[in-house]
């Protein structure tokens, strides 16, 4: 049976939420503290966390940012505010999508599923087609069988979209693709957020990339990014 831990203060909302989520077959866990959440989810080892962002203990930012450095699993943000700077922010810090609140406990539900699907679809590759798989530019080393990046000698954390997309660049050196490309291949047809997630990320990805490298991530006026290599 499919895990889902849900992490929200509010009890009747979490109850909610578990509910729907076991009519569709899924196991929750519901866990109202955040420093909570985070000691739990080992143990629990949960397919998919829904994490609300006002929690007592630790924020849902900081408990994403801890659960990302121990764990790829997906992370669906809840948020009562919606405004871009939320989203942009736990996106940022390796969230696969979010939900504001209030929300139809139908479109949680098919939301909770698309993730699924395309973390599925995103092992299914790591396992078979990526198997092993290593690029190395000058001083960057990328191993997707280990999700390891090495740059300059010194492993890099990195959240899994902003490893998804250095490795799709650096698989194609020199091909311009859309920020409509990138979202599809990186995040799958049916994430609902725009093309600004790309940016974010190829923002961050620059800001940690920045040590005047033969090759570096450049953007494509009307069109979008690439990673060049110098000749």
């Amino acid at each position: 049976m499919i895990k889902i831990l849900v992490v929200d203060d509010d009890k009747h909302i979490a109850e909610l939420i578990s509910l729907y989520l076991r009519k569709e077959g899924f196991e929750t866990k519901e866990i109202h503290n955040g420093r909570e959440a985070v000691e739990i989810f080992p143990a629990y080892a949960p397919f998919l966390v829904l994490l609300d962002i006002m929690l007592p203990g630790l924020d849902g930012y900081r408990v994403c940012e801890e659960l990302r450095s121990i764990s790829s699993v997906p992370i669906i943000m809840l948020t009562a505010k919606g405004e871009t700077f939320d989203k942009v922010r736990g996106l940022e810090l390796g969230a696969d999508d979010y939900i504001v609140k209030p929300f139809d406990p139908s479109e949680m539900v098919a939301r909770v599923k698309a993730v699924l699907r395309r973390y599925d679809k995103h092992e299914q590759g790591s396992s078979h087609e990526n198997r092993g798989q290593v690029i190395d530019l000058p001083n960057l080393h990328i191993n997707t069988a280990k999700r390891i990046i090495v740059y300059h000698g010194h492993e890099l954390e990195m959240p899994p979209k902003e490893f998804d997309l250095l490795y799709h660049l650096a698989c194609h050196p020199g091909q311009p693709y859309s920020r409509d490309e990138l979202l599809t291949i990186c995040w799958g047809y049916d994430f609902p957020g725009d093309t600004r997630t790309v940016d974010v990320h190829i923002m961050r990805l620059r800001e940690k990339l920045n040590k005047g490298d033969s090759w570096s991530i450049k953007t494509v006026w009307g069109i979008g990014y690439k990673l060049e290599v110098a000749l």
